[in-house]
């Protein structure tokens, strides 16, 4: 019986069959090996997820299993019953580099998404919580990294000169990163707020005016989402030239009050009113009472200084307590006698007559007395 020969190979047809048998072997057995193993997986993790996290990370990363690279892999095993003549069998080899490199690194990038997220939601307080910008960042170094080397390493295996390469890209970077310096001024500022840890997403912080929750902490800029309801971007590198103000990490409020009293209170009346104040704070909830003095006597009032502390960083829970505070501070001053007021002024007018006559005095009627009060915080 006569052999039928590839011309191009010197192969006969009978050994491309046993070939591609071999290849289809190979297939099958390669895919249902790869199944069989993430269904042990499963059953293994199973309602211990959290407990085996070896387990999570094998079967999230066979889960990027390539049926293409799989493909490649077992025609590669079936081209190896063949006996290639060069360059066929030099040309073989690359192909086994690629196939297995490039799955390779599949398996890896997946790994490190699936490590990364794990590490930064156990070491958060809101496991729940979106993606910190540490975790962006380190995930999108490590994957760059990765792939980078990766296409230095296949294009050293074909035969490329990377020693020459790499040397022309850090001429050619020299010369992106000096046309390219507010990008990177923005890269690096994304790099120390992921370091630095200023503020992550979902902080309510102000900066430059302007306050809000922010939403999103990118590569080159943040989006902060105003108190107003519109969405904010700005660089990062413009950013951190600012005074960033966090709110989120207040542990409590500083309220400080002034009330003016007037000044022809009597002494004995005026000693009263800072136990008073300080029992109006003390019965108000949440409310830690700091100090209450008599500050300041002038000939216009007295003025007397109140200052507590709201445990509860809330904006809504500081304006309740403030207010509580000083509506009944105006009723416990009604209930002493103390006017609010600053002292009766009398405007006295004199104008001289162009003939010698008497002067001519008015006088005008006393301005009414009422409660001053002013604060800060």
């Amino acid at each position: 019986m006569q052999k039928i020969i590839d011309p191009f190979t010197g192969i006969d047809a009978g050994n491309w069959l046993m070939a591609l048998a071999v290849a289809v072997v190979s297939f099958i057995v390669i895919h249902g090996a790869v199944a069989l193993f993430r269904r042990h997986l499963s059953q293994l993790g199973e309602g211990a997820r959290a407990d085996r996290p070896a387990a999570e990370l094998l079967k999230a990363t066979l889960a990027r299993t390539s049926n293409i690279a799989v493909l490649i892999t077992s025609l590669l095993i079936g081209l190896t019953v063949l006996d290639l003549a060069p360059p066929w069998d030099e040309r073989l080899r690359h192909l086994w580099f690629i196939a297995l490199g490039a799955q390779l690194a599949l398996y890896l990038d997946r790994a490190i998404t699936v490590a990364a997220r794990r590490y930064f939601r156990r070491h958060a307080d809101d496991p729940e919580a979106p993606a910190t910008v540490a975790h962006t960042l380190v995930v999108w170094a490590i994957k760059t990294a990765l792939w980078v080397m990766f296409g230095l390493a296949m294009l050293s295996n074909l035969g490329i000169n990377v020693s020459a390469f790499v040397a022309s890209l850090g001429i050619g970077g020299i010369a992106v990163a000096l046309a390219a310096q507010n990008i990177l001024g923005d890269l690096f500022a994304s790099l120390s707020i992921a370091v630095d840890k200023p503020f992550e997403v979902g902080d309510s912080i102000s900066v430059a005016g302007l306050s809000g929750k922010v939403e999103h902490v990118g590569l080159k800029t943040t989006r902060i989402r105003a108190d107003s309801g519109e969405q904010i971007v700005i660089g990062n590198a413009e950013l951190l030239k600012n005074t960033v103000r966090n709110f989120k990490r207040m542990s409590n409020r500083r309220v400080q009050i002034s009330l003016m009293a007037s000044p022809a209170t009597p002494a004995a009346l005026a000693r009263q009113v800072p136990d008073v104040l300080r029992e109006i704070v003390a019965r108000q909830p949440g409310v830690r009472c700091d100090r209450v003095h008599l500050k300041k006597v002038t000939q216009d009032a007295l003025e007397f200084e109140l200052v507590f502390f709201v445990l509860d960083a809330a904006y809504g829970k500081f304006m309740d307590a403030q207010q509580a505070v000083l509506l009944e501070a105006m009723e416990a001053f009604d209930e002493l006698g103390v006017s609010g007021g600053t002292s009766a002024q009398h405007l006295v007018l004199e104008r001289e007559a162009s003939n010698g006559g008497d002067a001519r005095k008015e006088t005008p009627a006393m301005r009414p007395t009422s409660l001053s009060l002013s604060k800060a915080r």
